[in-house]
This record gives structure tokens, C-alpha cells and sequence, in this order.
């Protein structure tokens, strides 16, 4: 009798863990809404992938091919990373039958897997190679069209020899142009070990955002989660900065280099360790996952018309003049990004762009009506009422106004 009890418990237990392993799915972002990459080469190991998904991820990184079936049991999707299909310099030279032939063997090889979300090409490609990714992004539409091709672009900090071209703008034009891609992908670091926020940052957004409207793409924004360089050591404050400018872009990615600590240099404090131990960033890194599937909801009905600074305008950036949703802000060094949500009624998301104070805010709608806001913690929409004009540092908050 007692083994019957034991294995009924043990039955009750696996039921309840399948029931709130489907309740966290069905709350969870797509990476097709929103994709959460942690940027990098992600083990065939399940409970590392498990450990993934549990900080708040949809993709699992770059895979190889034979670790689909750990992907999928994982709850994840992921770009999948083999050799073959990796263009550097030569490969870009391929001609397009090779090409053809390349992209072709790999997603035979895959099977239409329902863990594949994307196949990965490139990272940081300079100009010179555009036209022969714009070969293999052409051959792996034709043979898997629901997936992507993964190519990353350089920051605005790379110089005209790494970009192949004068300037960043032309960059990224000269890609979209050339190798037609789904999506726009790059990396910027400005996190630093002095406490500063390197400069160029709100410019690399601007420009990145400015080509995703012109061209109808989404983009993902691939930034810190480790200590390496003279970049800092991960808060939770950065963490914050970083995926809330981004939303406030009106990005629709996030990557984070890197989840797992590179064993090399003076990496250090990634989600992961050297030795395969989760770390503080761990923790601080899935709370600040878990607000995008929260607002993601209310977030992904949204289209950017605007973003502007106050009071303090870095160059190149908008101030309040060009606000078509605000008569007044205050409260701090604020960054404003404005949207259009359902039936065109007026949303902001305001981040707190100082990474270690905390700051009180104010905003005025220039239409009439009460303003709400989408709480990060649960989605719910309720009032902005009390103490909820306060931001930490580097927080962002989801406004809007009703009738």
C-alpha cells in the first residue's frame, strides 16, 4: 500500500509540474513576437537549456543540429550553428549553386524541426561580403522560408575599414539593399567599468531604428550581460538601461553576450560561470526577462512614431519639441519613447537613463483622459496613481491614455 501512495504522489507531482510548466508556456513571448537570445554557443545539454528558458528566454542560443530534439524539449527555439553553413570571406565567395547547395543540405538535414528559428550565417560582416550573404539569405528563404537567416551587423563604433563603407548609415543601407534580410541584428557595448555610458549609444539606436521604420523590419538589439575589457561587472540597474532603451526604440529583440562566461581573459559574472555555476546576474538578468513577457502583450500592439530626450539631448537625438504625445515631462534625465497603440490612442514607455539614482517623474498628456499604466510585474493595466512615478535606476515604464 504504501508503494501504490508513493507512486500516486509522484503522479500528482508530474501532473502539477506538466499544468505550471503550460501555464509559464502560454505566458511566455514568441521568439516570432519578441525574441530573448542569450548571444552564443549553447551546449546539448537539457538541464542547461531547462535553465535557459527558466531565466526568461525564448531561444536557446546557437545550436548544433543534433541538439534540436534537447531544444524542443526544453520549451525553446533556437538558430541553428553548423560549420557547413558558416560564411566567412570564402564561403561569401561561393558561387550560388554551392550556396544553393549548402543551405539546402542543412535543412534537409533538420526536417523542418519545430525547434529551428533561424540558421546562422554571420556576425559583424563588413560591406564587402553583403553580396554573397545576400546568396545564402536568398537560398535559405527558398529552402526554409519560415525561418531566418542570422546575420549580426557592427556597432556604429567599428571603424570605415571594419564597415567597408564611410559611415554607419550607409552600412546599414547598403544591407538592407543588398542582402534583403528579415530583420536587423547589432551589438553595442556601453556599459563601462568607470560607471559611464559610452558614447554613441542613443546615436547606434537612432540610426538602427531610423532603417528598420524606412524598411518595415523589426530589430534586435545585442547587448552586455557579462564583465570583460574594461566593461563593467553586470547590475541589475544595466540590465534594466539596456532592454528598456531598447523597448523605448521600439526594438523587437534583445540578445545578451553572453550567458554562458567565456573561459578566457578577464570574462567574468556572465549568467553562467566558467564552471557551469549559475551566478547573481543569473537572477538579476530573469527578472528583468520576466517584464518583457509581462508587457509584452500591451507592447506588441504598439507602433513607434517618436522618441526624444529630457532635459539633457545627446547629439543627433530628438528633445521634447518633438514630442506628438507629451506637453511636459520632469523628473530626471528621462529618455521618451512614444507609440501608437489601438484606435491610435497615445503611449509612452519613460526610462530612467541614470544607472545609479533612482528618480521621481511627471508626464502630461497632451490629450485628455486618464493615464494608465502596464504594470511590469503582473500586465496588468491600471491607473499611474501613487507611488508608481518613481523609477529605478535605468527602469522604464509603460504609459498610455484613456478616454
Amino acid at each position: 500500500m504504501r508503494n501504490a501512495a508513493f507512486v500516486t504522489t509522484i503522479s500528482c507531482l508530474l501532473a502539477l509540474t506538466a499544468a505550471a510548466d503550460e501555464r509559464r508556456a502560454e505566458t511566455m513571448l514568441k521568439p516570432e513576437e519578441f525574441a530573448i537570445l542569450p548571444w552564443g554557443w549553447t551546449p546539448g545539454d537539457l538541464k542547461a537549456l531547462e535553465n535557459i528558458r527558466d531565466c526568461g528566454f525564448n531561444l536557446a542560443g546557437f545550436v548544433a543540429p543534433e541538439h534540436l530534439d534537447l531544444v524542443g524539449q526544453a520549451g525553446l527555439k533556437c538558430i541553428v550553428s553548423d560549420p557547413s553553413t558558416h560564411v566567412g570571406d570564402a564561403e561569401a565567395a561561393l558561387d550560388e549553386g554551392e550556396i544553393t547547395k549548402r543551405a539546402q543540405a542543412l535543412v534537409k538535414r533538420v526536417a523542418g524541426h519545430k525547434a529551428v528559428f533561424g540558421y546562422y550565417l554571420r556576425d559583424e560582416p563588413g560591406a564587402g561580403a553583403y553580396p554573397g550573404l545576400g546568396n545564402w539569405a536568398a537560398a535559405y528563404r527558398k529552402a526554409a522560408p519560415d525561418a531566418l537567416a542570422y546575420i549580426n551587423l557592427f556597432p556604429n563604433y567599428a571603424s570605415p575599414g571594419q564597415m567597408g563603407v564611410p559611415t554607419y548609415d550607409e552600412y546599414l543601407e547598403k544591407f538592407v539593399e543588398t542582402v534583403k534580410p528579415s530583420f536587423l541584428s547589432y551589438d553595442h557595448y556601453a556599459l563601462m567599468d568607470d560607471g559611464s555610458l559610452r558614447q554613441g549609444y542613443f546615436q547606434n539606436l537612432e540610426a538602427v531604428r531610423k532603417a528598420a521604420l524606412n524598411h518595415s523590419l523589426p530589430f534586435w538589439n545585442i547587448v552586455l550581460a557579462n564583465a570583460h575589457f574594461h566593461y563593467a561587472e553586470p547590475t541589475e540597474a544595466g540590465l534594466r538601461f539596456q532592454l528598456y532603451t531598447t523597448l523605448a526604440y521600439g526594438g523587437r529583440g534583445i540578445s545578451y553576450f553572453t550567458y554562458f562566461a567565456p573561459a578566457t581573459g578577464n570574462y567574468r559574472l556572465a549568467p553562467v560561470d566558467q564552471f557551469g555555476n549559475k551566478t547573481p546576474t543569473w537572477d538579476m538578468l530573469r527578472r528583468v526577462n520576466l517584464q518583457i513577457h509581462k508587457l509584452g502583450p500591451a507592447y506588441l500592439t504598439l507602433k513607434s512614431v517618436n522618441v526624444f530626450h529630457h532635459p539633457d539631448v545627446p547629439a543627433g537625438c530628438g528633445g521634447i519639441q518633438t514630442s506628438k504625445f507629451l506637453s511636459g515631462v520632469s523628473g530626471g534625465s528621462l529618455l521618451v519613447g512614444e507609440f501608437e497603440g489601438p484606435e491610435g490612442r497615445p503611449h509612452v514607455i519613460v526610462v530612467n537613463k541614470d544607472l545609479h539614482r533612482s528618480a521621481s517623474f511627471g508626464v502630461k498628456f497632451k490629450a485628455p483622459g486618464t493615464v494608465m499604466q502596464v504594470n511590469a510585474y503582473t500586465g496588468a493595466v491600471e491607473p499611474w496613481a501613487g507611488e508608481n512615478n518613481w523609477l529605478a535606476a535605468g527602469q522604464g515604464m509603460l504609459l498610455l491614455v484613456r478616454p
